[in-house]
């Protein structure tokens, strides 16, 4: 039975949580401070993390950030309502959702539902589980990126995007375009989000030579992926 973590300091949130989650053919998990679900995360596999922002010891930003260093597992961050900047800061880190409380626990399983759906999709769209050009090789099975063998590595937004950019080589994106494909037509941030990622990639992308490839800039359009091999 796949397992999903429940990360929240409210044991009646996660006690109905686990309940709905149980309902959906899940094995639930519950952690009640951020060391313990690291602990949990670090033992145990699971298919998604519903990660609170504010507990105790560890908060849900620096847990987030300590799982993205090893794993793309699905997560989706519950926060305060109306507290916009922490659904901008967790999806920038990495988080793949996020819902605001209080919530319905059938909401929260149904955004559960849409990111495993998505994620799955990205699976069969057509390009397999990898791509390849040059000395570049993306594994989405693997999450992971190389680079003449060398691992690069990416948060879960830079690998979508470098994936997004490599599987339609050549086709330009425009900020607008990667911010509604990757982080939801509902994300409260701004494209800069898109630039200060693209930013990032690039810097790590850059340690290990590749001549014959690039994420090249269109200035007043967007990103492209750019080869110069046939």
């Amino acid at each position: 039975m796949e397992k999903i973590l429940i990360a929240d300091d409210n044991l009646q949130i996660t006690k109905i949580l686990s309940e709905f989650a149980k309902k959906e053919g899940y094995e639930p998990m519950a952690a009640y401070d951020g060391d313990q679900a690291l602990e949990l995360f670090q033992k145990e596999q699971f298919v998604m993390i519903l990660l609170d922002v504010m507990m105790p010891r560890r908060d849900g930003f620096e847990v987030c950030r300590e799982i993205r260093k090893a794993s793309n597992v699905p997560i989706i961050m519950i926060t305060a309502r109306g507290e916009d900047f922490e659904r901008i800061m967790g999806l920038d880190i990495g988080a793949d959702d996020y819902i605001v409380k209080p919530f319905s626990p059938g909401e929260v399983m149904a955004r559960v539902r849409a990111v495993l759906r998505r994620i799955d999709g990205s699976r069969k769209d057509g390009h397999g589980y990898s791509l390849t050009y040059d000395n570049l090789t993306i594994s989405l099975e693997n999450a992971s990126v190389t680079i003449d063998g060398q691992n690069i590595a990416l948060t879960k937004k830079e690998l979508e995007i470098l994936w997004t950019l490599l599987g339609n080589r050549g086709k330009i994106f425009s900020r607008d375009n990667l911010l509604s494909t990757l982080w939801g037509y509902d994300y409260p941030g701004d494209n800069r989000t898109v630039d200060n990622h693209i930013k990032r990639l690039r810097a790590k992308l850059d340690k290990i030579p590749h001549p014959n490839w690039q994420i090249k800039t269109i200035w007043g359009m967007g990103y492209k992926f750019e080869g110069i091999l046939l």
